[in-house]
């Protein structure tokens, strides 16, 4: 059964995130910042009159900071109830993937290898399956 799932790049890697999980996607323009917020929280902003908590993925994935520009792609999603907009380097299509989430094989650094969930094969090119919630819990509380 083929199931949907958005395709993306975070940190020049092309990932997937089960479509089940994304609310919406988005171009952010201003963030507000949030005082003594954990590294990877980039700030907040405002989405249909609610407010947002905004991830930095690269810094989820301590890889450094996601460069920031005047519109910043987003995968808009609700982990426990709350919503969070992730920021990815670039939005890339909407795929139906008919294969089932592999084992990840082989190694991926420690960012990575917490985020993923599985791997899928999608037009010849192994894609990560992303865990919204990994990224959003962040490397300190991966790490506890």
């Amino acid at each position: 059964m083929e199931r949907l799932h958005l395709l993306a790049r975070i940190a020049g890697q092309r990932v997937a995130f089960d479509a089940t999980a994304v609310e919406s996607v988005v171009e952010l323009e201003a963030l507000a910042p949030v005082p003594r917020a954990p590294a990877h929280v980039a700030g907040l902003a405002a989405l249909r009159s609610r407010v947002l908590t905004v991830i930095d993925t690269h810094a989820a994935l301590g890889v450094g900071r996601i460069e920031r520009g005047a519109l910043m792609p987003a995968i808009i999603a609700t982990v426990e109830g709350h919503l969070y907009g992730l920021l990815v380097d670039a939005i890339d299509d909407v795929a139906a993937i008919g294969a089932q989430p592999a084992p990840v094989r082989g190694r991926l650094a420690a960012g990575w290898r917490e985020i993923a969930v599985g791997a899928l094969e999608h037009d010849g090119a192994l894609l990560l399956l992303i865990d919204p919630a990994a990224l959003v819990a962040g490397p300190a509380a991966r790490a506890a």
